[in-house]
Formats: structure tokens, sequence, C-alpha cells
């Protein structure tokens, strides 16, 4: 499945630009992942790290925090608690619109912030940090240089992996009153600490501090050879592929993408823009996902089916299962039914049957095609139960259609 791009309301009412990689199959879980300081959702580790998951089976979001990338705000007025209460944010919008993540990753100071805000998402059932450090103020080294400045003039432009970013007192403050340590000791949850030995930007002293201070169950793997920001890619790729074997012992694997649907009675269908090209749209049905799209003549990119194409398609189904049950139930020689539907428009005067008899009228052309030793007669009443089918019944009567704006 492409990427799903769509924005979502941010701690302090700010629209944060968020990316969903979501498997092509079954979905075992969903996962929120925190970029590393200044990195944005679109880095390269956060984004071969999400498809890596998405390959097997593990639907990730990621999200720009205030101020980078694509989303709202200003970078300097953001703080550490800040992007907690973001990531809070994010797991409530992926607990509404799909399933809450059942595993948190956090690369850097991204990995301290899922460990901070692990006890608010409750339905995590795991944690993992790559290269994360033990104490968030740790992050202030990267700037050392200029505190006093910042300290003294309340503010000071600063110069991070090349690209200048203004940092206020209220970040250092913010900083220096999280310690971690107690959020670890309380986590409740799996966690896995994945760490370089030879990290030169957040020492391995960090790593094993996080691990000291957690309980049972957690593990450790070692990225040897790899630097702090996973800038090779296979190293990334590694990291996917031990998070993916390890996290199947902490989450139920065949995960709805409704956890609201009951299970006995009618299924929503949820119809969500992509944000990839003018119409592309993603359809959850349960479990099951699909893409809409229009064709290239109608300024679609022709990703997915047409509207009309789900319609047909609806009836087709519908036509065909409805034949296989009265097949079946009454012995009938049938052995396979193909059904072939077309949409148009016609004009109503050219329809002698129709109560309408101006303007334009919708037409379906249904041609069924039945395989199997049957006779005439058999056909026939084949022919019958086949405008017997529910979603035809639908077609052809009043349907009543309630719209109301979201909550």
């Amino acid at each position: 499945m492409p990427t799903e791009r769509f924005q979502f309301t941010g701690s302090e009412g700010q629209q944060l630009a968020a990316a969903l990689e979501t498997p092509e199959g079954e979905i075992r879980a969903y996962a929120l992942f925190a970029h590393c300081f200044t990195c944005g959702k679109d880095g390269l580790a956060a984004k071969r790290i999400a498809v890596a998951l998405s390959a097997k089976g593990i639907a990730v979001l990621r999200f720009d925090f205030t101020g980078l990338g694509s989303s709202e705000g200003d970078f300097a007025n953001s703080t550490f608690s800040s992007n907690v209460a973001d990531l809070v944010r994010a797991a409530d919008h992926l607990r509404k619109t799909y399933k809450a993540p059942a595993l948190l990753i956090g690369h850097s100071l991204g990995g301290a912030a899922v460990l901070a805000a692990a006890h608010e998402i409750p339905d995590a059932k795991a944690v993992v940090t790559i290269a994360a450090p033990s104490d968030p103020a740790h992050v202030t080294g990267q700037f050392a240089d200029s505190i006093e400045k910042i300290r003294k003039e309340g503010q000071a432009e600063v110069s991070l992996a090349g690209r200048p970013f203004t940092i206020k007192r209220e970040f250092l403050d913010d900083v220096a009153e999280h310690s971690l340590m107690g959020h670890i000791t309380k986590l409740n949850k799996a966690l896995l600490v994945m760490h370089a030995p030879t990290d030169d930007t957040v020492g391995i002293d960090n790593a094993t501090r996080i691990f000291v201070a957690a309980k049972h169950p957690k593990s450790f793997v070692s990225l040897a050879g790899a630097d702090h920001l996973l800038s090779n890619r296979q190293d990334a790729l590694y990291v996917a592929d031990v998070i993916a074997a390890w996290v199947g012992r902490y989450v139920d694997a065949g995960v709805s993408t409704e956890a609201t649907n009951d299970e006995t009675g009618p299924r929503d269908v949820m119809v969500r823009e992509t944000r990839n090209g003018k119409f592309q749209q993603t359809v959850t049905v349960g479990p099951h996902r699909m893409l809409a799209d229009e064709p290239v003549p109608s300024g679609g990119d022709d990703t997915g089916l047409g509207p009309y194409d789900f319609l047909l398609a609806g009836l087709g189904a519908c036509t065909s299962m409805t034949m296989r049950l009265y097949a079946d139930r009454k012995s009938l020689p049938l052995e396979r039914t193909t059904v072939t539907l077309r949409h148009s428009k016609i004009h109503a005067e050219d329809c002698a049957e129709c109560e309408t008899k101006a303007g334009m009228l919708d037409q379906i052309d249904r041609v069924i095609a039945m395989e199997g030793p049957l006779d005439a007669e058999q056909r026939k009443r084949l022919m019958e139960i086949a405008d017997k089918c529910p979603v035809h019944r639908t077609l052809t009567s009043e349907v009543r259609i309630l719209s109301r704006a979201a909550d």
C-alpha cells in the first residue's frame, strides 16, 4: 500500500503532518514512531524503518513534531513536554481512526519521548528505543556552547545537523525537569533497547542506564558499526527486522483495523483521503484495505477502483453469492457464475418502461454467465434469483442516506 499522508491536531492546536505506512495484507499491529531531535518523519531512518516494518505486517504512524517538516507551529516554542503530549495525541488519533498502537518506537530524543509518553498510552504493550538518551537534558550537549547565551538572553540560534534552529530558555528548563528513571521503572511494558557501542552522539552508557532501570521483560540489541542517525540503509533494515521478530512475543496477531465494529453485525466502511494524488483514498472494512481512485481521464492516477467500480463490484458479488446459495440449497449443477457489469447514463426518453420521462437516468447492464449442465428451467430460475440479491433490491428501492458531521 502507498504511504497515507494526513494531518491531525496536536496538543497545542497546530496541525501536525503525519504519514501512515500500511501492510499490503493482514495487519499484525499498529506502531507509533517518534523521530530524533530536529529530524522529521521523512528522515532516512524513520522512513526506512517504517517501510520495512510495514512489509512485515506492522502499520507504522510517524509524524513531524511541532515546527518541523510539514507540521504547523514554531519549533522554538516546542519543548520535550510538548513532544510527549503530541505523541499521546497521535496515539489517540490512531485509536479513533484505526487501532490504538500496540508498539511505541523512538529514535534518539524520540526514544526518551516514547518512554515518557508510554504510561499515557495504556494500549501499548511494547516499547523500543533506538540510540536514546537516558536523560532528555542530554540533548543540550549538542549546543553546549550556546547554553549560557540562551540562559542570559532567553533564546539563541544554534546550528544542528547543519541547519539553524532557535532554542529558548523554556526548552532548557523543561528538559531539566524531566527524569526518565521514574517512567522506566514503572513502564509495565516489554522494552527493547537498541544502541550502537560506538555512538558518538549519545553514548552507550545511556542504554545501560535505561536497561538497568527497566524491569523484565526487557531486551538489549547492540547495533555494532551503526552511527547515531542510522544513515546506513542496512542498519535501518536490521533494526526493523529485529523489532518485527521481537515484538511478536508481545502483540496479538491479526489486528482488526476497526476495533469498534461488532463482529456479529454490520461493519463500518471507512473511506479516507491518502493525499497521494488528487483523488486517491483508502477504503477500510474490518481487516481489509483497498484503494479507490479515479481514472486518468477524470483527473486521477487510476491506482484503485473508482466509486462506480465499487458499486458495480458490490452488485456483482451479491448477485453471484445469492445465486450460489440458491443453487446449493436446491442442488442445482451450477459450477461457476461470472457477472459482468457496466454503468452508463441514458436519456430517460429512451427507456419506455421507466417512470422518469425527462433528463438522464443511470443504467447498469448486468450480464450473467452460468457454467454447468443446467437445463433451461434452472437457468431461468437462477436469473430470477439474481434479481432478488440484497444489493439489487437496495439499488431498486427507496434508499435513505443520513449524513452528519463527525464529532
